[in-house]
């Protein structure tokens, strides 16, 4: 495991989901984690990371907690991010299959499909090959995650998983960056493999 001994501040947006989970593998990796929850706790921040969780619950908190017009202000003006699962739906511009007053914060000129892969009795684990990730296949897990239906000229599409037996159509893209923003269908934060978190903190350093 790679520490990063710089320390930057990395933000987790404090609303819902795996918060503590993405706060551990942080920590774990040399930088200062902090919950957000209030806008003044955007301040100082290098990077912000929106973790899995309910991304229509997380949509509604931004607004109940004033928080959505400062994010989105301090993801125009370069504040890198990383979202997974709920957090791609979040960093997206387009959803499909969200509620009616569900708005995304428009970080990644994405569409996504809320649970794309079906419901929590579909969810699985798979080995992905992660471009940008060095040292074998990254171990994913998935869970009533999302997956992207299309992608702008500036996005990468670093990782994908094949078209369902009989489907026919193309692989899905489940692992995209845009400059200074990174997406993830799965959840590394609740697994043992932190490289998702280490590219995530070298996009921070050349930020």
């Amino acid at each position: 495991m790679t520490r990063f001994t710089a320390s930057p501040t990395i933000g987790v947006l404090a609303l819902q989901g795996d918060v503590r989970e993405h706060l551990r593998v942080l920590a774990g990796l040399g930088a200062r984690g902090r919950a957000v929850r209030r806008p003044t706790e955007l301040a100082d921040l290098h990077g912000l990371v929106i973790p899995g969780g309910e991304s229509t619950t997380m949509s509604r908190l931004l607004d109940v907690f004033d928080l959505r017009e400062p994010l989105t202000e301090r993801l125009r003006s370069g504040l890198p991010a990383y979202g997974s699962c709920a957090g791609m739906i979040m960093l997206a511009s387009r959803i499909l299959d969200g509620r009616p007053d569900q708005q995304p914060l428009g970080a990644l000129d994405i569409t996504v499909r809320r649970n794309a892969f079906g419901r929590q009795v579909d969810s699985f684990e798979t080995d992905l090959d992660v471009r940008g990730v060095a040292g074998g296949p990254l171990h994913a897990v998935f869970i009533r995650a999302p997956w992207v239906e299309a992608i702008g000229p500036s996005v990468q599409v670093l990782a994908s998983v094949p078209a369902a037996e009989g489907d026919g159509g193309a692989p899905h893209p489940v692992a995209v960056r845009q400059g200074l923003a990174l997406a993830t269908s799965f959840h590394p934060e609740i697994t043992a493999d932190h490289r998702m978190h280490e590219l995530f903190l070298r996009v921070v350093a050349e930020a």
